[in-house]
């Protein structure tokens, strides 16, 4: 399907791929790995027709259909199911051609269309497209709102459902699970293990190749290996290799050796037991990455806590939120000295409230935090990045924190996490996000936190560095919570599981694959409602369809396509009515937003009078519109039966 032959791949002076192969074919589910800036994404612009070959060739078939992942959207007025929908290009081809055909009233072209429509799926897209907003996190109320009403990170994953429901032969994914939390990656996993087309996918999420990947194909000294199997086999199958290689393997047994007495202080509890199997999947993998890292530039360790309390953190009748709004009720934990827990929940259930409640950002609606006595906290999160003193250099960030320190130590200890040489004297403002997220993690581990906070601390890192922290984590010896959507992380290295949903917090009793399968069954039951409202509309259409089939000749064809047409007007007021219900629900929904804010009830009342006036207008002109459309709708109705 896809050949480079004698492929050299040039950026500026910086050559990318040298006289290279590769030969891909249909149906194959390949992760594209290699190191930040090797070219993983220049391989796909080439692929795209942005870029071309220095000298070699690449070989696609012209009649190929390829979809990819937007960087950008435009602010659409249009709603997100609709964008959505949109992304299947070839329905959207043949709705054109049917417009079109309406207009001449060529009936013969009409039941051509409908009968390619059909073979194309048209009667499942409005399903499918709620299912893959569903899955990525968007709820009914939401997939009915504008596309520019959305974020930067919910119209990113608004791009990746208009790319996954094109029937593409060739899919390019370039880190589609940074927008995505762990319940939407499992979603997304699922998706394309079913996918009927190719797949190229560049990941730093190693789990996630696991689980739909048959090929990985590696960057490596500018060329392009490609290897059978998932990334674990990858994993397997190099390290054996890097293992002929080397001569010693003292560093391999003694990282091993921590992360076993680590697992065997809860292994033969009871209440751990399916905790400890994780964990010790994981530490077979690991066996293979102890390897690998030999080669990785980073080699972070986080330094041996101080001796705190056994209680760090005691939650009471905790209730937490923002300002009168309560995100999380009733809550009754307690996080002791040593305790490894991972948060699950989708993305705003209240992961990240919990955390900024017991780091004191957020106070307490209702209950109490305790903290320990001398408990020293670390603190990670992506926009804790924003702290960084960026006219200083990574030296001098480090600096600030330890003023007496020698140079040459904090240089040592920069040099673990990758910034040796000049690289620790260059200004932060130049780094890149990965770089900058390595500098954030250096300074706390510096601090020697016996809690760690982590809130997606992998985000912008490249493989090898997501291992190295990996590596460290698994032998820090203090207590941690972590949010994280990398699964091999979470298995790694928590013993305890807390789940973050409906408004509450509580102790998972099970382990990720419990947690997958829990998910699995909450996704089975609304695939099951819609796929059953799909069922009526796809039999309707059907007999319509039936019926324009069965016309005995032409004329019947055209006096059906006329009579349409002329309904043509009735059936836009009714689709400008339905637009305006749903501006005035938004409108709505936005007003009774404002109104949770207290300052309206007693600083800001002639503000809060003109909102209680507004919505008093719109839900007058919602039940005008309302009541039109029904009357609009009988009509049309009436006139097509």
């Amino acid at each position: 399907m896809l050949h480079l032959n004698s492929a050299t791949l040039q950026r500026g002076t910086k050559v990318l791929l040298d006289n290279s192969q590769l030969s891909m074919y249909d149906s194959q589910k390949v992760g594209v790995i290699g190191r930040n800036g090797c070219g993983k994404s220049s391989l796909f612009a080439l692929i795209r027709g942005r870029l071309s070959l220095e000298s070699g060739s690449i070989s696609i078939p012209h009649d190929y259909k390829i979809s990819e992942v937007s960087q950008q959207t435009p602010a659409l007025s249009i709603s997100a199911l609709d964008y959505v929908k949109s992304g299947d290009l070839d329905i959207c081809a043949l709705l054109k051609q049917k417009d079109k055909a309406y207009a001449q009233n060529n009936g013969e072209a009409i039941a051509l269309i409908e009968d390619q429509l059909l073979i194309h799926d048209y009667f499942t897209l409005d399903s499918r497209a709620r299912i893959l907003l569903h899955g990525l996190s968007f709820s009914e109320d939401e997939m009915h709102k504008e596309v520019k009403e959305f974020s930067g990170g919910q119209r990113m994953r608004l791009n990746l459902a208009y790319a996954l429901i094109y029937k593409a032969n060739l899919l390019l994914l370039d880190e589609p699970t940074n927008h995505l939390d762990l319940d939407t990656i499992i979603f997304l996993e699922n998706y394309l293990k079913s996918y009927a087309g190719t797949i190229m996918c560049i990941s730093h999420d190693r789990d996630f190749l696991d689980s739909f990947c048959t090929h990985i194909l590696h960057f490596e000294s500018q060329k392009l290996v490609m290897y059978t199997g998932n990334y674990s086999d990858y994993e397997r199958l190099r390290s054996e290799r890097i293992k002929n290689e080397l001569s010693s393997r003292k560093k391999e047994e003694e990282t091993l050796r921590h992360m076993q007495s680590f697992v065997e202080r809860f292994r033969y509890k009871a209440s751990k037991a399916k905790q400890a199997q994780s964990m010790l999947k994981a530490i077979d993998k690991l066996k293979f990455t102890a390897v690998t890292q030999e080669e990785s530039p980073y080699h972070i360790t986080f330094s041996e806590p101080e001796r705190t309390v056994d209680i760090l953190c005691d939650l009471k009748n905790l209730d937490c939120g923002y300002g009168e709004k309560t995100i999380l009720k009733n809550i009754n934990l307690m996080i002791v000295r040593g305790d490894r827990i991972g948060l699950l929940g989708r993305n705003g259930q209240g992961k990240s409230t919990l955390i900024k409640t017991i780091l004191g950002q957020l106070k307490a609606i209702k209950g109490s935090v305790s903290l320990g006595k001398d408990l020293r906290l670390g603190y990670f999160a992506q926009h804790e990045m924003e702290s960084l003193h960026e006219d200083l250099s990574a030296l001098d960030n480090l600096r600030l924190i330890d003023k007496d320190a020698k140079e040459k130590d904090l240089r040592t200890f920069l040099g673990r996490f990758s910034f040796s040489g000049d690289k620790a004297l260059e200004c932060v403002r130049t780094f890149s996000g990965g770089e900058q997220a390595r500098l954030a993690l250096a300074l706390i581990a510096y601090q020697k936190p016996n809690l760690l906070l982590l809130d997606e601390p992998t985000n912008h890192l490249d493989l090898e560095m997501r291992e190295a922290l990996t590596l460290a984590l698994s032998t820090y010896n203090g207590a941690l919570i972590l949010v994280s959507h990398d699964r091999h992380l979470l298995e790694a290295i928590s013993d305890k599981l807390w789940l973050v949903e409906n408004g509450g917090v509580s102790e998972f009793n099970g382990d990720l694959n419990d947690y997958h399968a829990h998910l699995i069954a909450l996704d089975r039951e609304y695939r099951e409602k819609i796929k059953e409202k799909a069922k009526e509309h796809k039999d309707e259409q059907k007999g319509l369809l039936e019926n324009v089939k069965n016309y005995k000749n032409r004329e019947e064809r055209r006096t059906l396509a006329r009579k349409r047409e002329e309904l043509k007007p009735l059936k836009k007021e009714i689709a400008e009515l339905e637009k305006k219900q749903q501006e005035i629900t938004s409108k709505l929904s936005y007003i009774d937003a404002s109104l949770q804010d207290e300052s309206l009830y007693t600083e800001k009342k002639d503000t809060l009078e003109n909102l209680l006036k507004e919505r008093s207008r719109l839900e007058e002109e919602l039940k005008e519109i309302e009541e039109t459309w029904i009357i609009k709708q009988d009509e049309y109705e009436n006139a097509m039966s």
